[in-house]
């Protein structure tokens, strides 16, 4: 598991995302794309298609870093915690508290439901979404944070570790079932303005 203060210095050591299209890939970059983080070299902002560090970089960073720093840790059904293990609720609840205060249901299906949450388009996922998939014959039976590039990160099942995946997989597509962002991470004004009134540590887990 990369310790969360490494993952930082090589953003800060990272160079400018501007750099032409031919020139090597920046530490951050390099490390995405051994570790299977990302499909392949990443567009910079210059050719009009940010990539995945240009997203990272956005007001969900903070979010993902912290998640990415759980890499490893050992899937336990019923964990929230990095040192007994995650379930997959676990695992998001753990994340959204510690990065953005946000206590979520401990459920999966009612994480999906949670006040504060909105729906999300697949077409429009952003760093820090909820991600929801269908594996135990239920709409909301897992759930994992998106990464971007296509990825998400998950606690997956007993036997596993916390891990980054690609939606784009068959198995994951045929199980997708939705996406939830908190409106701490929207761009919509209404949003922002709701997010800025709200306390630092809020309980979703309304009855």
């Amino acid at each position: 598991m990369l310790p969360r203060w490494f993952l930082c210095l090589l953003i800060a050591l990272s160079v400018p995302a501007c750099a032409s299209p031919g020139a090597p890939a920046d530490p951050v970059t390099e490390l995405l794309q051994t570790r299977g983080w990302v499909s392949g070299p990443q567009t910079s902002p210059a050719e009009g298609q940010p990539g995945l560090l240009s997203k990272v970089r956005d007001r969900a960073s903070e979010m993902v870093m912290t998640a990415m720093n759980f890499l490893g840790v050992p899937y336990r059904r019923g964990g929230d915690s990095a040192e007994e293990g995650f379930d997959c609720s676990g695992f998001t609840r753990h994340i959204f508290e510690m990065s953005l205060g946000l206590v979520l249901p401990r459920r999966v299906d009612e994480q999906a439901h949670a006040p504060g949450l909105f729906s999300v388009k697949r077409d429009e996922l952003q760093p820090g979404d909820l991600v929801f998939f269908n594996t135990l014959r239920r709409t909301f039976s897992h759930v994992g944070i998106y990464v971007g590039d296509g990825k998400f990160i998950h606690s997956p099942r007993t036997g596993a570790e916390v891990r980054i995946e690609d939606m784009r997989m068959a198995y994951w597509t045929k199980r997708y079932t939705g996406a939830r962002r908190p409106a701490t991470l929207a761009e919509s004004p209404a949003s922002t303005e709701a997010a800025a009134v709200a306390s630092p540590a809020i309980d979703l887990h309304q009855p």
